[in-house]
């Protein structure tokens, strides 16, 4: 829980995030992302046509900077710019080159990007 809240308080696209930090936030959006389309069913306010609820919706929209600036700082700590992020927007090839991109262990000492995120902490 430490790893997502440390995300959503930072608006910050420079610096590295490292894999850690992405993932855990990941997993903990996907966690809240289901928890929240049960509690749409549930209240009614699912709607069929965009398979979102009114209340995933609105989470989508609150996390989305966040879950892009922490994209953009984990492609910097592989030492990558961050216009890699639109990778993912390559139907299918995207997606398997942004997972392997986030699953690299990062580089090793300071960067174009800043320091080591695993030496600082």
């Amino acid at each position: 829980m430490e790893w997502f809240i440390k995300v959503v308080k930072s608006f910050s696209f420079s610096g590295r995030a490292r894999r850690k930090e992405y993932w855990m936030f990941t997993l903990f959006v996907v966690f809240i992302t289901i928890l929240l389309g049960f509690a749409d069913k549930m209240l009614g306010t699912y709607m069929k046509g965009s398979e979102l609820g009114f209340l995933g919706l609105g989470f989508f929209v609150l996390i989305l900077v966040q879950a892009i600036a922490v994209s953009v700082r984990r492609l910097h700590d592989t030492g990558r710019t961050g216009w890699w992020f639109l990778v993912q927007f390559v139907p299918y090839l995207g997606t398997v080159v942004w997972v392997v991109f986030a699953v690299l262990p990062g580089q090793k000492g300071e960067n174009r990007f800043g320091p080591d995120p695993k030496q600082v902490s």
